[in-house]
């Protein structure tokens, strides 16, 4: 057992709280649901980045790849400047979705490059350019491209041209729980000296301000100046003191101090609370107005101040530790600091060779590194109090009416003020359901407590809606997402824990909740009774013809091949749950039953509901159904993944199984003598002869309609792209799918790349790209036909070629198509990045990895939020899975 699997289990057992303090603050505050007080909700322009600042956050904070306890009390993160910006470098910046061409985009370049997952020991760099940041430039040339175009980069602005940028690398590492060093290292890159200012900054959030019941202290915390430290002291949190040096600074260190509040005059035009805000150090720095300090040595904002002029090549390092008075480990200030980082790296490399497979690439290593270090840097802490925002706060003027019936107004239970896994915590700096649930499976194996505390999270009375829902994500709760949680659970469940060792109070707990969504599913998305459901958009953004998460035209309602698929889905998953459960409780065999009836009810409707279902036997795909006044369904004939999820509705079980549950067993029978016409749907195979070995498939596609969809999917001119499997079939991009209606036309177009519409904000395209959530439930599905299957099924792969493989064989392919945006061709460059061949010809640039939401299907080139490590990072289980489980032969 590594040292850092000794700190986890420390954690668990509370004997060390090793988790208090994380990277857990957000990289974009401002521009959130939580922050937007308006009376339409228009977020991005209620808080913009040029308020950022200026204003005191309600509900969080940001900073510049930094750190907080888990409540975010207490603050660090460093500000920048390089003598020309006219602002201080303090936070992230990028676009709203009116100021980009494709949506909410971060222009800045940083990436996660090491944590454990107690962040014992984490490491990020950021690329500070040496220019004038070009603030208002490059959002007024966005704003002109059309939707056609790339965004415009800071690269493409020349702003890394001749090496002119700083690498600023950030490490912490902690001594103890509550005693943490900061390094901080600048490096200039550039063929001349350049100047640097560097003010690591320590701050509280303010919560004193709100007028809050259940937040505002007795006493408003401080920070104050001690001799060659600060005391900060905090009501809940304690005393600390925090020390800051350079061994390449030949000055005493100027410590400055501020309030965290709000700058009234500039944003409102009347004063307010305190003279002393929080761009005092902007006004300080940028404008040399020396008033805009505290002339008393203490606040709520305090930093030491650096300069540095930084010859070519050359780095400059600051040093910083912060202990609470009652962790102080017998050590002085500063001492034994390089120490301690030696020991916690070691340590980390330690951890991570017991993780990650033995016998890697190095380009897999890579990948499996920095995958874990993004999703474990996208922790962030969230607070969001529903009754709270809605009433407002009692300091400040109430809110207008129509708030009170707006946005998430019908989730006046909702309570979150916890540590969440993060899809990106700049463009999606908020949970979103089923990314979460994705985020999970490569969680399960660096911190298993961690992903099962989180499902549960999210499953808790504070989260899930009175009626069953899971609130979808922070624009609107009552969205609907795919139902994946429960495949979070069971393969979390079997993930986490040996076999013989799984954690079935987990699964129990877990199981309970999902009974009462599973139910809510039941109510409210099959109101006609029949088995076929129509669930919305379902996290699928653009991929249909109009947007499925309003209303549709003349009122008509959708039979969903996607949303009946993941219901199906749902049922196999809570039927596994509760076998498991079963073979320690038998009650539980009463409710698989249950489940197995439903899967099987779904399963003839969706094939068989007014003769044929959603099934197309001439083209050989699911398509959705449109019904509008009652008249015949018009089948919408896009193939996309809304027709290949019916695929991954399958599960295999053992006869063994079976049989050991005479309960579930005989009602099994009954049903199925009762209903015989259904016992097509049911497909059971003898590997052997012998009956301890027989295998049940339970599957929506018959194995012809397997072969059907498989011969679509695996065809290079549809759906199999170098990279993985397209979420449309390239088919659409000669022959569009066009609707007409009313005197509208809709049209769908395959997009490989980002999206040139405005539906959902374009900010995502489901038209073309490679998605990771659901080519991994592909790969899963194909893995589990396999086994059932075996190797006398074979399918002609790619599609047209003439060679036949096993589905094993094909699931292997696909991992290594998907592994293959990460890793160099034959030409030397990564596709993921595109024509950005600095990664590649440029060595300060060369081994860094960026997870983006999706990728563009004939390049490669990564899209969408560049840093949504959480579902992306899916990619290292497939490296795991390759290694471990698919290819035992094939390596």
């Amino acid at each position: 057992m590594t040292r850092e699997h000794e700190r986890l289990d420390e954690d668990l057992s509370r004997g060390k709280n090793w988790k208090r303090w994380g990277p857990y603050l957000s990289e974009r505050q401002w521009g959130t649901v939580r922050e937007d007080y308006s009376e339409f909700g228009n977020s991005w322009g209620e808080f913009p980045h040029d308020h950022a600042r200026r204003r005191a956050y309600r509900w969080g904070e940001d900073g510049l790849q930094g750190w907080c306890d888990r409540q975010c009390r207490l603050c660090f993160a460093p500000a920048l400047w390089n003598e020309k910006d006219t602002i201080l470098k303090e936070r992230l910046f990028g676009l709203g979705g009116n100021e980009g061409n494709h949506g909410e985009d971060v222009k800045e370049c940083y990436y996660y490059l090491d944590s454990t997952p107690t962040h014992s020991y984490t490491k990020a760099l950021y690329k500070y350019p040496q220019a004038k940041f070009p603030y208002t430039e490059i959002r007024e040339k966005n704003a002109l491209l059309g939707r056609e175009g790339p965004e415009l980069e800071l690269a493409d602005m020349g702003m890394f041209d001749n090496g002119r940028y700083f690498d600023v690398v950030q490490e912490v590492a902690k001594r103890s729980p509550e005693d943490i060093l900061w390094r901080i290292t600048v490096t200039n890159h550039g063929p001349d000296p350049a100047p640097i200012h560097v003010l690591p900054t320590l701050w509280f959030r303010n919560v004193w301000k709100w007028g809050s019941e259940r937040e505002t202290p007795l006493r408003k915390p401080s920070i104050a100046l001690h001799g060659d430290h600060v005391f900060a002291s905090h009501e809940t949190l304690g005393d600390y003191l925090f020390y800051a040096d350079s061994p390449d600074f030949d000055d005493d260190e100027e410590w400055l101090f501020t309030d965290n509040e709000t700058d009234y005059p500039a944003i409102y035009n009347f004063g307010g609370p305190s003279e002393y805000v929080k761009d005092a150090f902007h006004k300080l720095l940028i404008q040399g107005d020396r008033e805009a300090v505290s002339p008393l040595p203490m606040g709520t904002k305090a930093t030491p101040h650096f300069h540095f002029m930084v010859a070519p090549g050359a780095s400059v390092t600051v040093r910083c530790r912060l202990h609470s008075t009652l962790a102080n480990n017998d050590i002085h200030g500063l001492e034994q600091f390089e120490e301690t980082f030696t020991e916690r790296i070691a340590e980390s490399d330690a951890f991570y060779s017991e993780v990650i497979p033995k016998g890697l690439s190095h380009e897999e290593n890579l990948i499996c590194r920095q995958g874990y270090a993004g999703l474990l840097w996208t922790k962030q802490f969230y607070h969001y109090v529903i009754e709270d925002w809605l009433k407002g706060d009692s300091d400040g003027p109430p809110p207008p009416e129509a708030r009170l019936k707006g946005r998430n107004s019908d989730w006046g239970h909702f309570f979150a003020r916890d540590i969440l896994s993060m899809p990106d915590k700049w463009e999606y700096p908020w949970f979103a359901a089923w990314d979460s649930a994705f985020h999970m499976i490569p969680f399960a194996t660096v911190d298993p407590d961690f992903a099962k505390d989180q499902l549960l999270l999210l499953l808790r009375e504070w989260y899930m809606h009175p009626n069953g829902q899971l609130p979808a994500y922070e624009w609107n709760f009552s969205d609907v997402n795919p139902p994946v949680h429960a495949w979070a659970v069971w393969r979390v469940y079997k993930i986490a824990d040996p076999k013989g060792q799984r954690d079935l109070l987990f699964l129990e707990r877990a199981f309970q909740k999902l009974l009462m969504n599973f139910t809510w599913w039941v109510n409210r998305k099959d109101m006609e009774g029949r088995h076929v459901f129509g669930g919305g958009f379902l996290g699928l953004d653009n991929i249909g013809v109009f947007d499925r998460s309003h209303a549709l035209p003349d009122g008509g309602k959708l039979h969903q091949a996607d949303g009946t698929a993941w219901m199906a889905s749902y049922c196999l998953l809570m039927l596994a749950m509760s076998l498991e459960l079963a073979a320690e409780k038998p009650a539980y065999e009463d409710i698989a039953s249950k489940f197995f009836e439903h899967f099987v009810s779904i399963t003839d409707a969706i094939n068989s509901l007014g003769g044929t279902g959603l099934w197309d036997d001439t083209d050989g795909f699911y398509y959705d159904q449109l019904i509008i006044n009652h008249d015949d369904p018009v089948p919408l004939r896009i193939r996309s993944l809304v027709g290949l999820l019916p695929m991954c509705a399958v599960t295999v079980l053992k006869q063994t199984t079976i049989e050991s549950l005479p309960g579930f067993r005989k009602r099994m029978d009954w049903f199925l003598s009762s209903r015989p016409e259904l016992l097509k749907y049911i497909n059971v195979r003898r590997h052997t002869g012998d009956k301890k070995s027989a295998l049940c498939l339970l599957a929506i596609p018959s194995e012809a309609q397997l072969r059907k969809t498989l011969q679509r999917m695996l065809d290079p001119k549809e759906f199999l792209s170098e990279f993985g499997i397209r979420s449309l079939s390239k088919a659409h991009e000669e022959e569009p799918f066009v609707f007409e209606h009313g005197g509208t036309t809709n049209e769908v177009a395959y997009t490989p790349g980002e999206s040139n519409t405005d539906m959902f904000g374009g900010n995502s395209n489901w038209r073309g790209p490679i998605w990771f959530p659901t080519n991994f439930l592909i790969v899963e599905a194909l893995e589990r036909y396999h086994h059932f299957y075996g190797d006398s099924f074979k399918i002609e792969y790619p599609t047209g070629s003439g060679v036949q493989k096993t589905l094993k064989e094909v699931a292997i392919d696909i991992c290594d198509r998907l592994i293959s945006l990460f890793t160099p061709d034959k030409n030397g460059y990564r596709p993921c990045f595109g024509e950005a061949h600095r990664y590649t010809d440029v060595p300060h640039w060369q081994e860094l990895l960026l997870f983006h939401e999706y990728f563009h299907a004939e390049t490669g080139e990564g899209l969408g939020a560049s840093h949504q490590t959480g579902w992306t990072s899916l990619v290292v289980r497939l490296v795991r899975e390759r290694r471990e489980k698919l290819c035992h032969k094939t390596l």
